[in-house]
């Protein structure tokens, strides 16, 4: 584009003389409205610029902004504004303002500033001409910064003790120190429609910014920026925020920005700057260098994403495929060698479902205490068992001793040896294995849980296994269905931010002749339509007899675990498991009997 011919500025240059480049500089048209003589008008032409299109008058007769600020100070009819939008001129009702206001008392306290004030001011850059464009006063012991409303009046200030900004007070009418009100100089959103605002932390901080000559609101604290409606700043284009640098108000800024979107830009401070180092203090230790940085600033800020930078995800997928390679990812595994070789190890969610007493819980029981038992964190969700039944079905299984011969008390010399070996090995296991009964479970406390054990183990990755599904909290009884769909959706999120593995239990449908016997598939989950799209593996115990000619009776009866879908893997039987009774296990053999 020829400089000069962009629509921006040829708006300006036909109604301003003069001859067209970037910093363009004519007489200022409102001067001599104002009490001004000779007054000048720079306007910014730059295109490739954030402020394209802004003005400000050099003896500040009225504030700065954007084409369409200008037209309605000139009488120009908006319809010759470029990107003029007669759609988005909504009119907003305005509330109820009261009749008595401050007005008369904030021009007591702007005549009350001192010279001592006023070269406090000086020393971070700012002029008598700013402090007077924004109307701060003073008491004789505190600053006053008047929050005038839109309607153009005064009805509540904030009295700050200079460079003391924990000490201050509100005067006037409480209702205006608080939401929607208590955002100071809230004129200047109405001036930069269609351009760029700054929103600052601190009146002071924004005080440095009108000395350069940009319009800007700014809050009181960094709490009222959480507060603030995104609705505000729905006409500006680019919304520039800047607070002091500290976790706490970077974090506000944050949460503003993600409401905005990605016009808006947060201005980042230099690594090492001093800890709630803000823009007043820049202003005074760089002096007239301050504009160069604040330029700086605004040219390196980035545009709010909800997405990470593409160099930051690329190295994450690096991080994570390193991760996935090493010792730590790999040991997430069962223990049954055919379900790992079938399904790859532990990883992702996992929906096993059984008939009613076919093993399931003993099944997942002996998973996750033998994972712990591998120093894996496992989270064990019962609503089936109870802790102590859990237990000591581990310890039988452990020790080789059925739960009676738990509770003798003299056992024989080689059982006794097997039991003792057997508690040590809970105790070590019991670090990185905990069971929680909590009928009352979240998925926030879920998230809490698992980033508790990941730091007290110091692990990488944590299994969580819910016994079962269908018995997870939810709000009525009615909405359970419903209830498990929200369960699945959290555990996606828990599986993809957290790096959890899930082993979930699942109730079976009953088939047509009311019997679980149904060769498996994907239908037969209850109660859920979203297992099919949650699960990465979805599985079925299933109730086996023995290969044809086997009798009865045989010890090979047992239950056949069938992989009915999988994201990654293939369908089919993985193996045979037998009760290794009456020790609460199960042993995995090649499948070769036929499902009943």
């Amino acid at each position: 584009m020829v400089e000069g011919k962009d629509v921006i500025s040829k708006f300006y240059l036909s109604h301003l003389d003069g001859v067209w480049q970037e910093n363009f500089i004519a007489a200022c048209p409102f001067c001599k409205e104002h009490g001004y003589d000779n007054g000048r008008l720079i306007v910014f032409l730059n295109k490739d610029s954030f402020f394209h299109g802004y003005f400000r008058c050099l003896n500040r007769c009225v504030p700065g902004g954007f084409p369409l600020w200008f037209a309605s100070l000139a009488d120009i009819p908006l319809s010759e504004v470029p990107d003029y939008d007669p759609d988005q001129d909504i009119v907003i009702e305005q509330p109820d303002y009261p009749v008595e206001n401050v007005n008369d008392e904030m021009r007591v306290f702007r005549e009350r500033i001192t010279d001592a004030v006023y070269n406090l001011f000086k020393q971070s850059g700012i002029t008598k001409a700013a402090l007077t464009e924004m109307g701060v006063g003073f008491n004789g012991r505190y600053m006053v910064y008047p929050y005038i409303q839109e309607d153009g009046n005064c009805y509540s200030a904030r009295c700050v003790y200079p460079e003391k900004s924990e000490d201050y007070f509100w005067h006037g009418n409480e209702k205006f120190s608080k939401e929607p009100f208590n955002l100071f100089n809230i004129q200047d959103v109405k001036c930069c429609e269609n351009g760029a605002l700054f929103v600052c932390e601190g009146e002071d901080n924004l005080l440095t910014l009108k000395q350069l000559g940009f319009s800007g609101v700014a809050v009181s604290h960094y709490n009222a920026l959480e507060k603030l409606p995104a609705e505000l700043f729905d006409k500006v284009k680019t919304l520039f925020i800047c607070v002091a640098n500290s976790l706490e108000s970077e974090n506000a800024a944050r949460n503003l920005a993600s409401r905005i979107g990605y016009k808006a830009r947060i201005l980042a401070w230099k690594l090492h700057s001093p800890r709630h180092y803000s823009l007043w203090q820049l202003a005074r230790d760089s002096g007239k260098a301050f504009g160069a940085k604040v330029g700086e600033m605004v040219k390196t800020s980035r545009a709010f994403s909800p997405f990470s930078s593409p160099l930051r995800e690329y190295s994450s997928f690096l991080q994570t495929l390193e991760k996935e390679q090493g010792e730590e990812y790999l040991n997430l595994s069962s223990g049954f060698s055919l379900m790992d070789r079938a399904l790859g190890g532990i990883h992702g969610i996992n929906v096993i479902g059984g008939a009613p007493k076919v093993g399931k819980s003993t099944f997942l029981i002996q998973i996750g205490s033998e994972m712990a038992l591998k120093e894996i964190p496992v989270l064990y969700y019962d609503f089936e068992n109870g802790r102590q039944k859990i237990y000591q079905r581990t310890l039988s299984r452990l020790a080789r001793l059925s739960t009676d011969q738990l509770r003798e008390q003299k056992l024989p010399a080689g059982q006794k040896t097997q039991y003792e070996a057997a508690r040590k090995k809970m105790q070590k296991m019991f670090f990185f294995w905990r069971v929680i009964n909590d009928r009352k479970v979240t998925p926030e406390l879920m998230r809490k849980h698992i980033d508790f054990i990941r730091h007290e183990t110091r692990s990488e990755y944590t299994v969580v296994v819910v016994d079962s599904l269908h018995k997870l909290p939810f709000n009525e009884f009615t909405e359970r269905r419903t209830g498990i769909d929200a369960w699945l959706r959290q555990m996606e999120s828990i599986r993809d931010e957290l790096q959890v593995s899930f082993l979930v239990i699942s109730e079976l449908s009953r088939g047509l002749a009311g019997s679980y016997l149904e060769e498996p598939h994907l239908g037969v989950f209850k109660g859920s339509g979203d297992i099919e799209y949650s699960a990465d593996n979805a599985m079925v115990l299933h109730p086996s007899r023995p290969a044809r000619g086997g009798a009865a009776g045989s010890a090979e009866k047992g239950n056949t675990l069938c992989l009915v879908a999988s994201r990654e893997h293939s369908p089919g039987r993985v193996a045979d498991y037998h009760l290794d009774f009456p020790y609460w296990g199960f042993t995995e053999h090649p499948s070769r009997g036929v499902l009943n």
